[in-house]
């Protein structure tokens, strides 16, 4: 709720692509240097106790967010400076609610454990834009923020009478030196040939998924005019179809090929987006995107599962911080290049009179947001191509379930 209120917020404050797309860049930057330790950290210390922090700190940045809109002082830098506080500690918070997870359940359940959590990602998305649209008028950003910080309340309460489970280290792990421990992650994923094509893969998609991602927001707002129902009713189709994808997956208990799996739930998404990016009104955003965020579940879940079936618990932290850091890497550049795309060359190349409009515009239109919509569907077919080709790639590799490493 409170992501969506400053959301809208920010869009009325700049009116600029380039703005909203530094808020998501500015909370993948701190990924980046905490990534390289955050797999330590959560392999050695206690996890519910770093995801109570993570909560603890998102709740003190929502604090501060309210208090400088209360006295009129929010600017849109101070957005930027609670993202890249809430990115750097919630990054060894979602690592260490990842790992926490193949300790609670057994192998052949963690497709369904997994999706069972994306039901709960986009049961949010759900809810809370539509209760923002109705409270917002009624309580403003501030009882929205009151809000927030009993949702806080309430999650940091519930860790504390849940048992997580810590994994034993294994004897060896006090002999190795510091940088042999940092590095574990990577060496043992350039070690094994399933792993490093499942990073190539699963890299090159969400490049140009957070690529086009980066622009959805504003791309919404400026071919809806600023509105918020239209936004709040292309994300809670997101929800929906993300939390019909997630029950599918959790009645089902997903496919045996997951690799397989991961793959089409790229090509369907990658699709589903190219309609939507080609669309320009509601009536073909919202079934686009729940047909997107359909296929999210299937994908998500299948990826994390090839991924903690192949690696014990123990190690698993510093193995997902290694990924994890390559990817985040990877969204922060794709954040960055996608606001000045959008602002600097596509929007003006596509204005009424511009001049890409006379071989463009018969598929994208013209005017405020269609030079966006030229990057997202180029993202969305990219998405399509690197699903197609991951094909061929996984046969070569023979990514397949593997006992865990020990």
């Amino acid at each position: 709720m409170t992501e969506f209120a400053l959301t809208l917020w920010a869009w009325e404050m700049t009116g600029s692509a380039t703005a909203l797309a530094l808020v998501g860049f500015f909370s993948q930057l701190p990924r980046i240097p905490i990534t390289l330790v955050a797999g330590l950290i959560v392999d050695r210390f206690n996890r519910k106790h770093l995801m109570m922090l993570g909560d603890a700190v998102a709740a003190l940045s929502t604090v501060g967010i309210g208090l400088l809109y209360s006295t009129g002082d929010l600017n849109i830098w101070h957005l930027y400076l609670a993202t890249t506080l809430n990115g750097g500690f919630g990054q060894i918070q979602s690592l260490a609610y990842q790992t926490s997870i193949s300790t609670l359940v057994p192998l052949s359940q963690l497709t369904r454990a997994n999706s069972m959590n994306s039901a709960v990602h986009y049961g949010s998305a759900i809810f809370g834009p539509a209760l923002t649209g109705v409270l917002y008028p009624l309580i403003g950003l501030l009882g929205i923020v009151g809000i927030d910080l009993v949702s806080f309340g309430v999650a940091i309460a519930s860790l504390l009478f849940l048992h997580v489970p810590q994994p034993s280290q294994p004897a060896t792990l006090e002999l190795e030196t510091l940088w042999t421990k940092l590095t574990f992650g990577f060496r043992e994923v350039w070690r094994q040939p399933s792993l490093r094509a499942l990073l190539l893969i699963s890299t090159l998609f969400w490049f140009f998924h957070d690529l086009g991602g980066a622009i959805y927001d504003p791309m919404i707002l400026a071919r809806s005019n600023g509105s918020a129902q239209v936004l709040a009713s292309t994300a809670a189709a997101a929800g929906i179809g993300g939390v019909t994808g997630a029950i599918i997956l959790s009645v089902w208990g997903g496919p045996k090929q997951r690799v397989g799996a991961m793959l089409a739930g790229f090509i369907g998404a990658g699709l589903s987006k190219t309609v939507f990016g080609l669309g320009r009104s509601p009536s073909i955003w919202v079934p686009a995107q729940f047909c997107s965020s359909l296929h999210f579940p299937l994908l998500g879940s299948s990826e994390t599962a090839l991924w903690m079936e192949q690696i014990s618990p123990a190690r698993q932290g510093r193995i997902f911080a290694a990924n994890a850091l390559v990817l985040h890497v990877v969204s922060a550049g794709a954040t960055l290049m996608a606001g000045p795309l959008a602002d600097q060359l596509l929007e003006p190349a596509m204005v009424v009179s511009g001049p890409w409009v006379p071989i463009l515009g018969a598929f994208f239109g013209s005017g405020p947001g269609a030079g966006m919509a030229i990057l997202y569907v180029s993202c969305a077919l990219a998405m399509v191509l690197v699903g197609m080709s991951g094909f061929g790639l996984a046969n070569l590799v023979a990514i397949a379930p593997q006992r865990r490493s020990e």
